[in-house]
């Protein structure tokens, strides 16, 4: 359907991919991946407009394509007063009344032939998508995606995640050739993106998913798009097989490169030796045996050098706290009631006590982002913040926390930093390269801008942290640092999230928002929940185990004790096979 053969493209200050290629095949469902800011974006968008890209390459489409969107961006303004099936059935109703014009039309017109020819085209736009079905299949779509009692609303009344669903449903139904879905699980809860993986699963088309959700990854698709460091590979097959390739692929190069560093360090004497002897002697074959051996230690040097798959910068977040507290309290809410239209949340106790990590859960439109915002600003009666703890908040709305009008370095330069080079080494650990300090902060990607309001953070020393929705944007890579990091912190982290491996890696427990209140609920309890909804019942054991070996590997790597790597990865590969 796709082939794209050694395509290579570049920004004015950014190259972004030399000589990729990939083929995507019918009925195949593609997760693209890759860490934040290497032009996945860009790539789709080259995908589907390539007459707007100067780019060396090769790309060929299929003739008659047909490519469908769903944007990473929900847009509700515009269909306020739609209805749920007026908005998904758009196109089956404009080629409804069309048809009927047409027909009507014949009835008194002369030019039949004319009105024949536009009659055949609806008609067959008409059963491209089904149409004589479409209504079944649209009642279908939305009970799988558990939206059936939302049909008749408008779509204004929906939540932002009940409306993403709402949008994949409605592409999904005009069937195109290929969909493709840019972070369509952004800011989805728990049960929205369960939908989510149910409508994508359920699909017979081709799919192209740019994603970092890790349920989604390990339960969605065949075929994996890795882009890279310039570079891009593909791997047919489930996403938690590629990962253990990956693995496989480090043990063996790490592996090589202790035994290549230590013969490095041979060739380095041999050379020496000969340089010696080649200034004190003229002879001719002393200097061919000095450019040979340069050679050897020129090959050797490149080879040692990692895989760019493998050898990915992740960056370094840590946070560290202004002052440690021992075993106090530093938020108390107290009767919090929060109304819009209607009451959200009423009536609110709870409190969090230093070094405390809790997680605050709940569906979509609850109030959660309401109350997180308010305690930041902390000027209501019943939001108590202890006295000279310093306060840090993460925004899903990345314009909120940062200026993107300015600089990268313009930002850094108002947070109290005073050289260039004290910025450049700063933000170096959170893995930006120095071409990214004159970029425009509205220019970077969602996952870059995500990492630079961490970057701030940590720099602000704050004692607790109110991070709305961290994980969202970053990629897999930098949600693993961001989980190290809190567990590593030493303050408090009041964290909304719908990503569950982040909540139970990260939190000491959760606070559920349930029937307009809050409530505490231990770990174990959270995870029997979701594990009850949603896996199987030895998924979570499972998972466990492989998390255990997974931490074994690396530090077996870490030891350089390959032999024990290897045997653990015979270990990893049987858990991932019951996967």
């Amino acid at each position: 359907m796709i082939k794209i053969e050694n395509l290579s493209y570049s920004f004015p200050q950014k190259d972004l991919y030399h000589n990729i290629s990939f083929t995507l095949e019918e009925g195949q469902h593609c997760a693209f991946i890759g860490t934040s800011g290497s032009g996945k974006s860009t790539l789709v968008n080259i995908l589907m407009d390539p007459e707007q890209y100067m780019f060396d390459g090769k790309l060929d489409i299929s003739p008659n394509c047909r490519i469908g969107y769903v944007s990473q961006f929900s847009k509700l303004d515009d269909t306020k007063e739609i209805t749920v099936s007026e908005y998904i059935g758009e196109e089956f109703m404009k080629l409804q009344n069309e048809i009927t014009s047409i027909c009507t039309e014949m009835e008194t017109s002369s030019d039949i032939d004319t009105l024949l020819e536009k009659y055949q085209q609806a008609l067959d736009a008409f059963q491209a998508i089904d149409g004589d079905n479409f209504e079944s299949n649209m009642n279908k779509q939305l009970s799988l995606a558990d939206l059936d009692k939302q049909e008749n609303l408008t779509v204004s009344q929906l939540s932002g995640g009940e409306f993403k669903l709402v949008q994949v449903i409605k592409e999904m139904l005009t069937q195109p050739d290929l969909i493709i879905m840019d972070e369509p699980d952004v800011f989805l809860d728990f049960e929205n993106l369960n939908s989510l993986k149910n409508l994508i699963n359920s699909h017979k088309g081709t799919l192209l998913v740019i994603t970092h959700n890790r349920y989604l990854l390990n339960h969605c698709f065949n075929k994996i798009i890795h882009l890279e460091n310039k570079l891009l590979q593909e791997f047919d097959g489930r996403y938690i097989d590629y990962n253990f390739t990956l693995l496989q692929k480090k043990i063996e190069l790490q592996e090589l490169a202790v035994a290549d560093t230590e013969e490095i360090k041979r060739n380095e004497i041999i050379i020496n030796n000969l340089r010696s002897l080649a200034t004190t002697h003229t002879e001719a074959a002393r200097g061919k045996s000095l450019k040979a051996r340069k050679k050897i230690q020129e090959r050797l040097i490149a080879r040692r050098i990692q895989a760019p798959f493998v050898d990915i910068k992740q960056p370094d977040i840590h946070f560290t706290v202004g002052s440690e507290l021992k075993d106090e309290t530093v938020l108390k809410v107290s009767d919090y009631s929060v109304a819009f239209d209607e009451m959200l949340l009423e009536n609110v106790n709870f409190e969090i006590k230093s070094n405390e990590k809790v997680a605050l859960i709940g569906p979509n439109g609850t109030g959660k982002t309401t109350l997180l915002r308010e305690i930041y600003k902390n000027d209501q009666d019943s939001i108590e913040i202890k006295e000279n703890v310093k306060t840090a908040f993460l925004s899903q709305l990345q314009g909120e926390m940062l200026n993107e009008s300015e600089t990268v370095l313009d930002e850094f330069f108002g947070l109290g930093f005073k050289t260039y080079e004290e910025i450049s080494s700063y933000l170096s650990t959170f893995a930006f390269d120095e071409s990214v300090l004159h970029q425009k902060i509205g220019a970077l990607s969602g996952g870059e801008k995500n990492i630079l309001q961490l970057a701030k953070i940590s720099a602000g020393k704050a004692d607790l942290l109110l991070l709305d929705e961290p994980t969202s944007h970053l990629d897999t890579y930098s949600q693993l640092a961001l989980e190290k990091a809190i567990g590593d912190y030493k303050g408090s982290v009041l964290m909304i999230s719908h990503d569950f491996y982040s909540i139970v890696n990260c939190a000491d427990y959760v606070l559920i928002i349930d029937d307009k209140t809050i409530r505490k609920m231990s770990m174990r309890k959270f995870r029997q929940m979701i594990y009850a909804r949603h896996f199987d019942k030895d998924y979570l054991e499972l998972e466990q185990k492989k998390k255990t070996v997974e931490t074994k590997i690396e530090l077996a790597l870490k030891n350089t004790d390959f032999e024990l790597a290897k045997v653990l990865s015979e270990e990893l590969e049987t858990i991932i096979q019951l996967l």
